[in-house]
């Protein structure tokens, strides 16, 4: 696809995956109008069964129920009878550290759209806050996708991520991060987001060894925090376990990217810290697929790998009881298996609606993040639109079931629709770090 693709682009390619081809006689007009599917316009509105979405160039002008709003004469009508229409979704914790993302200034664009197509778009999602990377190559990047060359998603990074001294994480081994041993070294996230990064990720709690975690002292945390909310940045923590999400969330960190399992001594997860987390503020991003992932990769029994995850669901239902914002990501990109289909089955038995689990794929993203014009269906707002091949509300895997033809063709532009027409596309694959890469941190 050439710079410049408006939003007809896309709906067009979707009337492969929806129904029939528009006639030829509709074809060219500058409205298209989505019928027939089960239309969710946010989390909290009441799905419409028979809707239609109608869609001018990059921006959404209608939606509601077929009898209430007028197709206009001439329109791309596209049948999406039995799909589900919602909001384009968002992943909160990715990485772009695999081999085909190297040299992202000079790779091929077909090779990293085949990636990213992979890896994120597949799965409909169109915006994604990468939390460790090497900064300058996912930067050209997402030079590239804006500049309307590679279709691919909105992108958010922290560049590299920060340790506490002693802390930098031992599977990125022989590389290293930088490590912040004094509140002082808070200077070394400023030189990070000069060069620009956009939200800062510090390892409060980090696995120095397989058998140790790093935990980062709270006045470190208070000035790192401090440094990025200077510079009207959010801060991100990775804490492993009880102790370094209190250290994470004592300093002031916005979010932390990942629940809090595991423990060194056997010992339980602090139950007070869901609370704390409510009381400041704090996001959360489950990322509970990611546990079975690594301990089975690492030969551990049945047993413990369903504690662990069933401790990951527990901190995820208490925080859902009390009201805490919860963010949707997967830390795919470390993981090589992209399918989001079990995170959805996980979050499901730690208690949540699918109401919910599609508010941490888009309002509350869209709300923490700033993009106000994204998360939702509705007049004026950017059309970011997803055809899902089913219900969710009746099988939460449906969130992940983008029809082939939506992703492949229609991506590109569907994702582009996150900045105003003419300032590129966006739409979205990885492979995990191999030893020795360069902030190739979950």
């Amino acid at each position: 696809m050439k710079h410049g693709v408006t939003a007809l682009a896309i709906v067009a390619a979707l009337a492969t995956a929806c129904g029939t081809p528009p006639p030829e006689s509709t074809r060219g007009g500058h409205v298209t109008a989505l019928t027939g599917g089960r239309v969710l316009a946010s989390p909290q509105a009441a799905a419409i069964p028979d809707g239609v979405v109608l869609i001018e160039d990059a921006t959404i002008t209608a939606v509601g129920a077929r009898e209430a709003v007028r197709v206009p004469l001439g329109a791309r009508v596209i049948d999406c009878a039995g799909g589900t229409v919602t909001t384009g979704f968002w992943n909160s914790h990715v990485h772009f550290t695999g081999t085909e993302f190297r040299a992202a200034d000079t790779a091929s664009a077909e090779s990293l759209a085949a990636a990213l197509r992979a890896m994120l778009t597949s799965y409909g999602v169109v915006h994604v806050v990468d939390t460790g990377s090497f900064l300058p190559n996912t930067l050209a990047l997402r030079r590239r996708i804006e500049s309307g060359e590679v279709p691919g998603p909105s992108i958010l990074t922290a560049g590299s991520g920060f340790a506490s001294g002693g802390g930098s994480p031992y599977y990125i081994l022989p590389a290293k991060i930088p490590e912040l041993t004094r509140p002082e070294d808070a200077a070394l996230i400023d030189a990070e987001l000069a060069r620009g990064g956009d939200i800062v990720k510090l390892f409060t709690g980090s696995w120095a060894t397989p058998s140790s975690i790093v935990v980062m002292p709270v006045d470190v945390v208070r000035a790192a925090v401090e440094v990025g909310h200077r510079r009207g940045k959010l801060v991100f923590a990775h804490p492993s376990n009880s102790p370094g999400a209190r250290a994470a969330i004592e300093g002031g960190v916005d979010v932390l990217a990942h629940t809090f399992p595991t423990s060194l001594d056997g010992s339980p997860w602090d139950r007070a810290l869901p609370a704390m987390m409510k009381e400041r503020g704090v996001a959360l991003i489950p990322t509970l697929k990611l546990w079975p992932y690594e301990l089975k990769r690492a030969g551990l029994p049945a047993d413990l790998v369903e504690r662990i995850l069933g401790n990951g669901m527990a901190q995820t239902r208490a925080f859902a009881e009390l009201g805490g914002q919860l963010l949707f990501g997967t830390d795919v990109g470390y993981m090589t298996d992209y399918d989001p289909s079990e995170e959805f089955v996980y979050l499901q038995r730690a208690g949540l609606t699918p109401a919910q689990i599609l508010a941490m794929l888009t309002t509350a993203p869209a709300v923490r993040f700033g993009r106000a014009r994204t998360g939702r269906l509705g007049p004026g707002l950017a059309a970011d639109v997803v055809i899902l091949d089913g219900d969710p509300g009746v099988d939460v895997r449906a969130f992940a079931k983008v029809p082939a033809a939506t992703e492949a063709r229609a991506g590109a532009s569907r994702c582009r629709r996150v900045r105003p027409r003419g300032r590129g596309r966006r739409c979205c694959r990885s492979h995990g770090p191999r030893r020795g890469d360069r902030s190739g941190t979950p």
